[in-house]
């Protein structure tokens, strides 16, 4: 019923689901409620909650660390019956970077993990990573100069570099959706199936790194098409940007003479 990257006020999501007007506002403005067997999480990260707490909300790669309001405990119902969900129960994360600006979609979560301190702090994870579809979420509207981190490591049978969902946001919100290597438009191609997809090359490649690191998204990540990144990874060091650049332009030049 919402599109994984798209943006919704409080008035869409109303309509969308059907909400009568005497159940609106009230605990929908709370961060977190239950309508309809399902729950919603709505979320500010890096900024002020409504009532001026500034919660700890954050991306951890592609987990979200999220806390509760500032009286919550794992013995409240709501927060149990969202850490332990029914089967066919679903929880829809939007989270926004500015106030009272729509909120992104950012997909269904379950409990990762959590912590039995007041407010909670749980760390959800997507039930199906979203950022692997051909449908790549855009952002706009985000402040100059955020810095994200990345790059932390979790033990499975090797070390796996994580990803930051609002980092490709960021970064294909302040480059385009355009390849830098070659200007390969999706969109352009595609038409709508290719509207806002392209990869995200971290310039300094994470895993040469191997450890959590601060970056900005404008200035550390760059937009490649998919042919461009898999040649960029063919030699190590791998090709800067520009050297590839250059590579294709005299190719293009030696194909027209």
């Amino acid at each position: 019923m919402f599109e994984i990257g798209n943006k919704y006020t409080k008035r869409d999501i109303y309509k969308i689901l059907d909400v009568p007007p005497e159940r609106q506002r009230g605990a929908w403005d709370k961060g977190y409620r239950e309508y309809e067997g399902n729950y919603f999480i709505f979320s500010n990260v890096g900024i002020p909650g409504r009532t001026g707490h500034d919660y700890n909300n954050y991306w951890d790669g592609d987990l979200f660390v999220w806390e509760g309001a500032t009286t919550s405990h794992l013995k409240q119902p709501q927060i149990d019956a969202m850490l332990h969900p029914a089967e066919e129960q679903k929880i829809f994360l939007f989270t926004r970077t500015e106030d009272k600006a729509p909120f992104v979609f950012e997909g269904n979560v379950v409990a990762k993990e959590y912590q039995n301190t007041t407010p909670v702090k749980v760390v959800w994870k997507f039930e199906n990573y979203p950022y692997n579809l051909l449908e790549e979420p855009t952002y706009s509207g985000l402040s100059k100069n955020t810095h994200l981190r990345e790059g932390t490591t979790s033990k499975i049978s090797v070390n796996k570099y994580e990803r930051n969902p609002l980092a490709r946001r960021m970064c294909i919100a302040y480059h385009g959706a355009l390849c830098k290597v070659c200007q390969f438009d999706f969109y352009l191609i595609y038409g709508d199936i290719g509207k806002g997809y392209i990869h995200v090359h971290h310039i300094i490649p994470i895993s040469s790194i191997g450890k959590e690191y601060v970056f900005n998204p404008e200035q550390d990540l760059i937009p490649v098409c998919p042919n461009c990144h898999s040649i960029i990874h063919k030699r190590k060091p791998i090709f800067s940007i520009e050297e590839l650049k250059g590579i294709v332009e005299e190719r293009r030049i030696t194909c027209r003479s």
